[in-house]
């Protein structure tokens, strides 16, 4: 890759002349700019003024941006200039999207839906869970944008499903979320298969040393785009208030719904890292009488676009979800985003908070953290250099006081507002035998009947700056890395000694046993099929929605591989293998039978 020209400086600031303002005037096809006017688009955001002329140019993009800036727009605009609607059949693809999850690849082919419908573009969404047969039928019948997750892209490219003859653009969307979930290889196979001459635009909310790599080799003279996160004036405050609670695990549960009880959100996400505490936590939530939905990737398509549905039109109140099911999820009015468990990593935390606080709005997140993941908190509030208050989980007490000042605040705007004349009878009929302050009081009493249950108090607890809980030195984002020769990977949680004993300790630190029991999976692919331990992760993460940290170690053999996952979502995990494709062939999924 080479060293950036003059515009690059120029991108970072506004990659336009500000006297310029709308759409037309980045030299787009009018007859987008007329459909952008129709959907209420006005102004470019920064990110598109930026990416948008050079890639009209033909020139390749490495773009980093965030969740949230208007990136969709920047890269899907300027690939529709270049599609040719002309052309029929299995050739007809011009264009070619990456995405790390289904949920994104469906927002992102509806948006290209939206933005190309007067030139009369086909987008079709491609990715794990649903119909090949289908995906295959409308290949052949010619689509103009794919937009696809790479597991799947890469199934139809060995099948010579996705034909690559005619394609002229490819896009990589998130493309530190595809190589946090282990798609690096599968990236460069699919890259290496699409035309030489193609045009290329990298998406990346950050660029580690293995965006730059990629980029080293996949990218031609590039055009740099850098979008500056919003810098806060002096004397303003943040947009988001970053509060954390130390609680042990036990008491998890009920701690977030005090924490809830207190915050009142409009409407939160709440990020969990297994589909099994997703349940759980939605289904204790509701008890609770809080209007809560699980999102998962447990769930049929159906289920995911009712609960999101529901969401976006605010008949839900929380959505509890994992990491890799609720990637890609643009919805604007989160007040709140919780973190049921402090985040592997300080990316996937500021990712995590960066669904609230938007479009000008004040947001509140939320962290919930074991006494032993205080270091955590320090790490990410010295990575992202920004403070994460440590607050006391509200007892008991705060919360009837709490509830007592609602019901406060309710009487008085009652009595501002006046028409009591039909309810004064019943006082004076009582103030004859009672005291006025105690039908008062009664009348509270009575409005009050919500009252606290008389749980315990959750015990206050203080926090262990050694971090010597059991944690290991490496999680998803080192999978690749990790995977030494012989295909053995020891990453994740939680992590076994190779003959099958207790978790050993990384780097010689003292660790305790893991949280659940451990159950080994057979899968029916080694060597011989060019099995990876990141094939593995990705498949496990992106299919069952859990946390890439929870998957433990891999052993690669020739004719089969082994994985360690928690016992409790073991038969979620065959169940999701079974119905999947990896290394795009279908292979038997069951208990380790050595065990």
């Amino acid at each position: 890759m080479t060293q950036p020209d003059e515009r690059d400086v120029a991108a970072r600031n506004s990659g336009h002349d500000v006297s310029d303002t709308g759409f037309a005037a980045l030299g787009l096809d009018p007859r987008i700019a007329t459909a952008l006017a129709a959907l209420g688009y006005e102004e470019p955001t920064p990110v598109q003024r930026a990416a948008i002329p050079p890639l009209l140019e033909g020139r390749d993009v490495l773009a980093q941006a965030a969740t949230g800036t208007g990136k969709t727009a920047a890269f899907a605009l300027p690939l529709l200039s270049r599609v040719n609607v002309t052309a029929k059949g299995s050739e007809r693809t011009s264009a070619l999207i990456l995405v790390p999850t289904r949920e994104l690849a469906m927002q992102v082919a509806e948006a290209v839906h939206r933005y190309g419908k007067p030139m009369g573009v086909s987008a079709l969404a491609v990715y794990g869970g649903s119909s090949m047969e289908m995906q295959v039928r409308a290949l052949k019948r010619g689509v103009d944008v794919v937009i696809a997750t790479p597991g799947r892209a890469l199934d139809h490219i060995r099948r010579n499903t996705l034909q690559m003859s005619s394609l002229k653009t490819v896009v990589l969307d998130e493309a530190d979320e595809m190589l946090d979930m282990g798609f690096a290889e599968d990236l460069e196979a699919i890259l290496e298969a699409t035309p030489k001459s193609r045009q290329t635009a990298l998406f990346s909310a950050t660029l580690p040393p293995r965006i730059a790599s990629i980029a080293k080799r996949q990218l031609r003279d590039p055009v740099l785009v850098t979008i500056d996160r919003e810098i806060v004036p002096q004397g303003e405050s943040a947009r988001v208030r970053q509060v954390a609670y130390i609680v042990p695990r036990a008491h998890k549960m009920t701690a977030l719904a005090r924490v809830l009880d207190i915050e009142q959100p409009t409407s939160a996400i709440v990020f969990c890292r297994t589909r099994t505490e997703v349940d759980e936590l939605s289904e204790t939530l509701m008890a609770r009488g809080l209007r809560a939905d699980a999102l998962h990737g447990g769930l049929s398509q159906d289920q995911r676009d009712r609960v999101m549905t529901k969401f976006r039109t605010r008949k839900t109140d929380l959505l509890i979800a994992t990491d890799v099911a609720a990637r890609g999820l643009d919805v604007k009015h989160v007040s709140h985003v919780v973190n049921f468990d402090v985040p592997a990593d300080a990316e996937s935390y500021v990712h995590r908070i960066g669904r609230t606080g938007r479009a000008g709005r004040e947001g509140v997140a939320i962290t919930l953290a074991e006494p032993r993941e205080h270091r955590l908190l320090r790490n990410i509030e010295r990575m992202t250099s920004q403070r994460i208050e440590i607050a006391q989980v509200p007892t008991v007490d705060d919360l009837r006081a709490h509830r007592l000042q609602l019901v406060r605040t309710t009487l008085r705007e009652t009595i501002m507002d006046g028409s009591l004349d039909k309810f004064r009878g019943i006082v004076e009929s009582l103030a004859g035998e009672f005291d006025v302050m105690d039908i008062a009081a009664a009348a509270v009493k009575l409005f009050d009947s919500n009252d606290v249950a008389d749980e315990p108090d959750i015990p206050a607890v203080q926090p262990r700056t050694d971090d010597r809980g059991p944690r290991t030195t490496s999680g998803p984002r080192d999978a690749g890395r990790d995977a030494g020769r012989d295909g053995s990977r020891e990453g994740g949680r939680p992590s076994r000694s190779d003959d099958g004993g207790a978790p050993r300790a990384a780097k010689a630190t003292k660790r305790s046993k893991p949280e659940w029991s451990v159950a080994r999976l057979w899968v029916g692919a080694g060597r011989k099929l060019k099995m990876r331990p990141g094939d593995l992760v990705g498949a496990i993460a992106n299919e069952v929605g859990i946390d890439a940290s929870v998957i433990g170690a891999i052993q690669i053999a020739d004719g089969y591989s082994t994985v360690e996952v928690p016992e409790e979502i073991a038969e979620d995990i065959i169940t999701a293998l079974r119905n999947t494709t990896i290394k795009g062939k279908k292979v038997l999924v069951r208990r380790d039978r050595m065990r």
